[in-house]
């Protein structure tokens, strides 16, 4: 080594720069969207997802009647299911149910959210009398139903025998007709409240600017119903149909309450008919299995409905 290379040592490094404040804000503000939505993701992945993922998984996993897992089983609960001869019945009856509930629903709240948007005296006393059936139990107002329709000790028959429109008292829910129909009346009961109150907020949401206008123009009450009510009110519409659609589908404790999805399976839509391939049947991987058609049948019958909504008003 020279001696000038003795006389002049080679640098020291320098020392780390420290991490800038601004690029710390920047990390953190990027980060800052995950605090607020990580507990609903976290809700989300777990109440939904989970349960979804488990569902499928037992659905394609043969389970003995003690709850065992006993490997996999491939489309085998599918094709036991889709073997099942009460199922088609059970298809067609929920179609049924679900389209004659909804459709009423609407019809009837329609009619109520347009009287609870006019003023008149009394109005709040009926808007709270109409949320009794929405904050009842589900399950209690079936089983009042059931005992105001018993043949024996039924309000119901004692009034129209009393009024002379029958002669000896009806067993409603022996005839799987009628037990249909008075649990459909009943389901639109107590879906009437929730309904009526968010068509109420899309009337209360419309300016009143716009029925002025068209009242200058010569618009009448039926024009102007159709003509503006009616398209302003649509967002409200799809909201309570959708809503409507999915909890009418998955309704079980007026069914259960009532009939039990009985005589046998005549009155049973798919949510009662799953619970007793569950329970009754003991085919836990079979009620999976129904449980994914289920699902399947909800999801298509909403993306048809938007699909539908959307064509008409012209978006793609």
């Amino acid at each position: 080594m020279s001696a000038a290379g003795a006389e002049h040592p080679a640098p020291a490094a320098a020392p780390p720069t420290p991490p800038s404040p601004r690029r710390g804000r920047r990390t953190w503000r990027a980060l800052e969207p995950l605090v607020w939505l990580g507990p609903a993701t976290l809700l989300i992945l777990t109440m939904v997802v989970w349960p979804v993922v488990e569902m499928v998984r037992t659905s394609l996993t043969r389970v003995s009647s003690t709850g065992l897992s006993q490997g996999f089983a491939g489309v085998r609960n599918y094709t036991d299911l889709f073997a099942e001869g009460d199922l088609p019945g059970v298809l067609l009856r929920t179609l049924v149910w679900v389209v004659g509930v909804v459709t009423v629903t609407i019809v009837v709240s329609l009619g109520l959210a347009q009287l609870l948007n006019s003023r008149f005296p009394g109005r709040r006393l009926v808007r709270w009398a109409l949320i009794v059936p929405w904050a009842s139990s589900v399950l209690m107002t079936a089983l009042i139903w059931r005992w105001m329709l018993n043949n024996f000790y039924g309000v119901i028959n004692r009034l129209l025998m009393d009024l002379g429109v029958l002669d000896a008292p009806v067993n409603w829910l022996a005839d799987p007709g009628q037990a249909l129909v008075a649990m459909m009346g009943l389901a639109v009961f107590v879906s009437l409240p929730f309904t009526s109150f968010v068509l109420l907020a899309g009337l209360q949401s419309i300016p009143a600017e716009v029925y002025e206008a068209a009242r200058v123009d010569g618009a009448g009450p039926l024009r102007g119903y159709l003509g503006i009510t009616l398209p302003l009110l649509r967002p409200a519409l799809v909201v309570a149909a959708i809503i409507n659609v999915i909890n009418v589908f998955n309704s079980f404790p007026i069914i259960w309450a009532m009939t039990r999805g009985g005589p046998g399976f005549a009155t049973d839509t798919t949510t009662t008919y799953l619970y007793k391939l569950a329970f009754d049947n003991q085919s836990v991987g079979e009620s999976a299995a129904m449980a994914v058609v289920n699902f399947g049948l909800i999801l298509a019958v909403v993306l048809v409905y938007l699909r539908v909504v959307r064509r008409q008003e012209g978006t793609p």
